[in-house]
């Protein structure tokens, strides 16, 4: 009797070691056949696609969801995968915050086979759906990467500690390759963009100004210093006939390749109106029309455009919602330039006003971008206006292209170490016989 049991004994050891060899061989066999098809691709949405569903193939689950942890964010996490392997219609379930948490603290697997009765998870709404879950961190040197959670094993059973095992294997396989493809996705991201910012810097800098068109009797200048690769600041010279130049100076909303097409947008609107019309204002106004009708809804353009005439050394402009332009003269204190209306593109409809002013011998224009007044130091204090103004009557009978020198130098004095936060556009008229 005893030899009977002992037999009895010794088979049902060698069914049991069996039984391990062959769950060992499966595994070995599910973790392989996974790292060749996820090492196959570089397209991380695809990599958790398949982690996600060979894994609810070899746990035995209804659900599964990879949520990465957001780094960096205000959102702590952020599911780009859901994928369940029931064609039905079903509730989607998602990591519950307060899970996300429990695994920040912990980074260990977790199984829960009742989730409303867990003292663990009090005061946590389940879904109705949610009978069970089984949760395994992907970490990657000590840090936390994302988490892998299965829900509902099938036919009403509950996650074992082979499955807890098994799915921890996976998700420690998986960690470095979804990585590395994140990685490899920011790289291409960031090159598509460089490429983007390279191309909007070529067109701008082909916007701006070859060189300052001479025109009799006056010094004219202009300079823009883009604070990034791109900048939104625009300035022009339109030589409408040889006594009168059209100039203008202004600031497009948006930034990289869309605030490009705006800037193309707004010049060759303007050009092509500058010679249909000699009123500032009508111009400005037709421009509007035109700009509100061909861009979106979230874009507009700050404009000051003023026509200079050198037969009676008029000045007529209109100013749609560009910082107020200096008129800086020997015998009055300076003038701001402030006539107009709206920013361009806001209104379909808007009756824009014109003003005419005489140069003097020795008066100047500054027309400026707020890039100027509003540089800041490392005590967020502004250069402002105030200081821009000192600056003008101190520096009046300099030359056009030594005032924008000496504006700019003043401006990157006063942030001293603070970098550029915006661009810096100057445009100087001064009439000197």
């Amino acid at each position: 009797m005893a030899e009977d049991t002992g037999q009895a004994s010794a088979i049902e050891n060698l069914e049991e070691e069996n039984r391990r060899l062959r769950r060992a061989l499966e595994e070995l066999s599910i973790i392989n056949d996974l790292g060749r098809a996820i090492s196959a691709s570089l397209d991380p949405h695809n990599i958790m696609s398949t982690v996600v569903r060979r894994s609810l193939r070899a746990i035995g689950a209804e659900q599964g969801v990879i949520t990465l942890v957001a780094e960096q964010s205000s959102d702590s996490m952020k599911t780009l995968v859901r994928t369940w392997d029931d064609s039905g219609d079903q509730e989607h379930f998602h990591l519950h915050q307060t899970l996300l948490g429990w695994m920040q603290l912990n980074r260990k697997p977790l199984t829960v086979s009742d989730p409303r009765t867990d003292s663990r998870f009090k005061g946590v709404r389940w879904g109705e759906s949610i009978r069970s879950l089984l949760c395994v961190p992907m970490m990657i040197r000590s840090e936390l990467k994302g988490v892998l959670t299965l829900y509902n094993k099938k036919g009403g059973a509950e996650f074992t500690a082979e499955d807890q095992r098994l799915l921890a294997i996976i998700a420690g396989q998986s960690a470095q390759v979804i990585e590395n493809a994140r990685l490899n996705e920011q790289e291409k991201q960031l090159l598509l963009m460089q490429e983007e910012m390279a191309m909007a810097s070529r067109i701008q800098r082909g916007l701006l100004p070859e060189r300052i068109p001479e025109f009799a009797g006056y010094d004219i200048a202009g300079k823009s210093i883009p604070a990034q690769v791109v900048g939104g600041d625009y300035f022009d010279f339109i030589r409408i006939d040889g006594d009168r130049l059209a100039f203008c100076l202004g600031d497009v909303s948006g930034k990289g390749v869309p605030a490009s097409l705006l800037m193309a947008n707004v010049q060759a609107t303007l050009r092509g109106q500058t010679f249909l019309t000699s009123s500032a204002a009508e111009c400005i106004g037709r421009s509007n029309r035109l700009l509100y009708r061909s861009t979106s809804p979230d874009k507009f353009v700050t404009l000051f455009y003023g026509i200079l005439n050198r037969t009676d050394h008029t000045l007529q402009f209109s100013n749609a919602g560009q910082d107020q332009p200096f008129l800086v003269s020997r015998e009055r204190s300076p003038v701001r330039l402030s006539t107009g209306g709206v920013a361009l593109s806001v209104l379909d409809e808007f009756a824009f006003e014109e003003e005419t002013i005489s140069l003097e011998v020795g008066d100047l224009v500054v027309v400026y971008s707020d890039g100027i007044p509003e540089a800041h130091n490392a005590a967020n204090q502004h250069y402002g206006e105030v200081a821009l103004r000192e600056l003008l009557l101190q520096h009046r009978e300099a030359s056009a292209t030594e005032i924008i020198d000496r504006i700019v130098s003043a401006v990157r004095e006063h942030a001293a170490s603070v970098p550029q936060m915006d661009d810096m556009t100057v445009v100087v008229v001064k009439r000197q016989r």
